[in-house]
């Protein structure tokens, strides 16, 4: 358990993560009440859920480039703080709204246009500031934790929000998911800004949105994962339509196990995020591959369950490989590039895996009101086992690696590297403009830089401020 939980030994950590827990609790009971709110001023209609959840994700694709640009030119802790007071603000006035029972339709999808500008702002930012946070060897196990953080409050918010819905009223659970939501403002405030790990910052005009995009563009061990996130977030990670509409339209769920579907999905995705919490190194190109693959299958399965039961059980492994190939590609990402490139190219990946939701989403919904919502679901699960087959392809073709089975001693299928050429003592990698070097293995090994103290206000990559 020492080894699992080893990152939360970082006061400033330890704060972070108590903020994003009591934030993510509110913010997904915020969204399970709101879709239940939805269905009930559009008549049930499935469509309605893909605006709003488009709505929520267009301000990802118009401001995350933009968002990265800013988290490595300014100070990651001040955008954060600013970036969840909006949040918050906005939160207020769409719970005061729907408490004095005036709420309308067209009021869900201005609201969530602005909650989705505030999160464009805050994402990249946060996923790039984890870094700052803790040492470099403890950076797997940060991310994997904040992961596991995530899906606590997934497991937690929709159950909570399910019981309150049931117990007291819609307006009570925004009032109540409103309050939680503000809790990252203080914890991000008593954080000690001497006790961040900085990188120095770009001169102004040098920190620039298409040298992220060129330096992305000469790393194949980046382009990968990007890509085959790219597809896979547009079409395969749409549950919040495809899940809300199945529950309460395909399986008539009243609002007591409204959340129930996506509480074990949570399960599943909980169970992937603690998974990774002992990883100490760099997850390889085939781990992501394979985790994408199983994630198609499972997903496709769904699509064809007979009942709200069966569901619910194969949604479980469904969440498992969902946020393992999710954390697996960011780390595989995030533990790849360069410190002064970070918040660009964590930018480019929450645009590419968030960003095309209002495309995703919007087509799920269209699909749902058209041809049923379990045949988006199937749908969307076959489209994400091709995309993953392709990054497969693409991964044997640049590498020259193949697959080998094997029947005997047991059954299993390896990756078989080619042979070395005579006289060479190693085999020979592209090179690379900067950053880890590529390895078609299992896991790339990282090493902790040497930390010394200096007297600068903002020290190079690996140094304490």
């Amino acid at each position: 358990m020492n080894a699992v939980f080893r990152s939360l030994q970082v006061p400033n950590y330890r704060l972070f993560t108590a903020g994003q827990l009591v934030k993510l609790i509110g913010v997904w009971m915020m969204f399970t009440a709101q879709d239940w709110l939805v269905l009930e001023l559009s008549g049930n209609s499935p469509g309605a859920l893909g605006v709003v959840t488009a709505l929520q994700f267009v301000p990802v694709m118009l401001l995350t480039l933009w968002s990265g640009r800013l988290a490595d030119r300014y100070d990651k802790r001040k955008l954060l703080i600013a970036a969840n007071a909006a949040f918050a603000v906005f939160a207020v006035i769409f719970a005061v709204l729907v408490a004095a029972g005036v709420v309308e339709l067209w009021h869900v999808f201005v609201a969530a246009l602005f909650l989705g500008v505030a999160s464009a702002v805050e994402t990249p930012v946060r996923q790039s500031f984890v870094s700052e946070l803790v040492e470099m060897h403890l950076l797997p196990n940060a991310l994997a934790l904040s992961a596991a953080t995530f899906n606590v409050a997934r497991i937690s918010g929709p159950a909570l929000a399910g019981v309150l819905l049931a117990l007291l009223s819609t307006p009570a659970v925004f009032l109540i998911s409103t309050a939680l939501a503000i809790a990252p403002v203080f914890t991000y405030l008593r954080m000690r800004p001497a006790d961040l790990y900085r990188t120095e910052r770009p001169k102004r005009g040098e920190a620039r949105v298409i040298d992220g995009l060129r330096y992305v563009g000469k790393r194949h061990d980046l382009l990968l994962p990007i890509c085959m996130m790219a597809a896979i977030g547009m079409i395969g990670f749409n549950f919040p339509v495809t899940l809300a509409a199945l529950a309460k339209i395909d399986f008539n769920a009243g609002p007591s196990t409204f959340g129930l579907l996506t509480t074990c999905l949570a399960i599943g995705s909980l169970g992937g995020a603690m998974a990774g919490t002992r990883r100490r190194s760099r997850p390889g190109a085939y781990l992501v591959i394979g985790a994408a693959l199983l994630f198609g299958v499972f997903e496709f399965a769904v699509g064809f369950a007979p009942n709200f039961v069966t569901a619910a059980l194969l949604l479980v492994p469904t969440g498992f490989f969902s946020i393992y190939l999710a954390q697996g590609c960011n780390h595989r990402v995030q533990m790849g590039v360069d410190a002064e490139f970070r918040g660009r190219v964590m930018a480019l990946y929450v645009l590419v895996f968030l960003g095309t939701t209002p495309i995703g989403a919007s087509l799920a919904g269209w699909w749902g009101e058209h041809f049923g919502v379990p045949s988006s679901i199937w749908a969307a699960g076959l489209v994400s086992f091709l995309a993953a087959l392709g990054a497969l392809v693409w991964q044997l073709r640049v590498s020259g690696d193949r697959i080998r089975i094997e029947l005997r001693p047991r059954p299993r299928i390896r990756i078989v590297s080619p042979p070395e050429p005579a006289g060479s003592a190693a085999r020979t990698e592209p090179a690379e403009p900067t950053g880890p070097a590529e390895s078609t293995g299992s896991a790339e090994p990282i090493e902790p830089p040497a930390r010394k103290p200096l007297a600068e206000p903002f020290a190079r990559s690996g140094s304490r401020n």
